[in-house]
C-alpha cells in the first residue's frame, strides 16, 4: 500500500483553499466591478434619456416658436399683400378717374371751342358731327325729317309726318334705307317716335328753358325732298303756347318748308333745342319748333313704355 505524504497533502489542500479564496475574491471583485459598470451604464442611460427628453422638448419648443414666427411672417406678408393690392386698386381707380375726368374736360373743351367758333363765325364747326344723326322719313303719305335720339335706333319726328301711314322708311345720311316702326306718339304734342334695327350716331337734347332770343340756331331736314339740308337763323321768341298750352314753341326766322317737319333745331352746342314743326303760310321768316323739353318728355315716356313691353 502506498504511503501518502502528509505534508504534501496539506500543501495541496492549502493551495486549493488559497486558490478558492483567491478565485472567490476575484469573482467578488469582478462582480462588484460589473455591478458598478452596470450602474454607470444605467446612470448613463438615464442621462441619455434625460438628454433625449430635453432635446425633444427643446426641438418641440423651437418648432412651436418657429411655427409661430412663420405664421406671424406669413400673416404680415398677407397683410402687406392685401394693403398693397388695395393701394394698387385705389391708384388704378384714381388713374381711371383722372383719365375719365380728362376725357370729359377734353370733350367739354372741344364742345366749347366749337361753340365759340359757331358764335364767332358760322355752324361749319359742328355740321359734320350733327348731320349724320339726321334722317329723312318717307311714307306712303309724304316726306318729313327726324333726329336719332338714341344709338339703339330710336328716332323722333312729328306725328303728322307719319300719321295714317302704312309704310314708313328711313333714309340715313350714309344713304342706308331702313323700314321703321311707329312705337308711340302724342298727337296733341305732335311728337312721334320711330324704331329701326340699326345703330346710328345720336343727338342729345338741350334745355329749351335756357334758350335766349337772338340765339343762333340751325334747322336740319329734307325740305322739298332735298335731303340733309341745313339752314341758319335766330330764335325770335320763346315759350309760344300752342292749342291747350301744348305744345310750347320756339319762334324762329329759320326757313321751314315741307319736308323740314320733324327735323331737329340745333344750337351752337350741337344740342336739340326744338323739333321743327310748321311755318305760318304766306309769311317768310315765321317758323315754329316744338321746344325740346316737351319733345324729350314725350319721347322718353314713349321709349320707356316700349322697353317695358319688350
Amino acid at each position: 500500500m502506498a504511503k501518502f505524504n502528509l505534508s504534501a497533502v496539506k500543501a495541496l489542500l492549502f493551495s486549493i483553499a488559497l486558490l478558492a479564496v483567491v478565485s472567490g475574491s476575484l469573482i467578488f471583485y469582478y462582480n462588484d466591478k460589473v455591478n458598478g459598470l452596470n450602474q454607470e451604464i444605467l446612470a448613463l442611460d438615464n442621462k441619455l434619456d434625460q438628454v433625449d427628453k430635453n432635446l425633444k422638448s427643446d426641438i418641440s419648443s423651437l418648432n412651436q416658436n418657429l411655427t409661430s414666427e412663420i405664421d406671424l411672417v406669413d400673416s404680415d406678408l398677407r397683410n402687406f399683400k392685401t394693403r398693397n393690392e388695395k393701394e394698387i386698386n385705389t391708384l388704378s381707380e384714381l388713374i381711371d378717374e383722372i383719365e375719365r375726368q380728362s376725357e370729359i374736360q377734353l370733350g367739354e373743351l372741344k364742345d366749347e371751342l366749337k361753340s365759340i367758333q359757331v358764335k364767332s363765325q358760322d355752324f361749319t364747326a359742328i355740321i359734320d358731327d350733327v348731320i349724320p344723326s339726321v334722317v329723312s322719313v318717307g311714307t306712303n303719305k309724304g316726306l318729313g325729317s327726324g333726329a336719332v335720339i338714341d344709338a339703339g335706333g330710336f328716332i323722333v319726328t312729328n306725328y303728322h309726318v307719319v300719321q295714317g301711314a302704312s309704310i314708313i322708311r328711313v333714309l340715313t345720311y350714309s344713304e342706308d334705307v331702313y323700314d321703321a316702326a311707329l312705337i308711340g306718339y302724342n298727337d296733341v304734342a305732335d311728337v312721334a317716335v320711330l324704331k329701326i334695327d340699326a345703330s346710328l350716331p345720336d343727338l342729345s337734347f338741350g334745355n329749351s328753358d335756357d334758350v335766349q332770343v337772338g340765339e343762333k340756331v340751325i334747322a336740319l331736314g329734307n325740305p322739298a325732298g332735298l335731303s340733309f339740308t341745313v339752314t341758319e337763323g335766330i330764335v325770335s321768341a320763346v315759350h309760344r303756347k300752342g292749342p291747350n298750352d301744348l305744345p310750347i314753341y320756339l319762334q324762329t326766322d329759320v326757313p321751314i318748308n315741307p319736308g323740314n317737319s320733324g327735323g331737329p333745331l340745333v344750337d351752337a352746342n350741337s344740342k336739340i333745342i326744338g323739333l321743327n314743326n310748321f311755318k305760318v303760310s304766306g309769311l317768310e321768316g315765321l317758323g315754329f319748333a316744338i321746344e325740346s323739353n316737351t319733345v324729350k318728355e314725350v319721347a322718353d315716356d314713349i321709349i320707356e313704355q316700349y322697353l317695358q313691353a319688350q
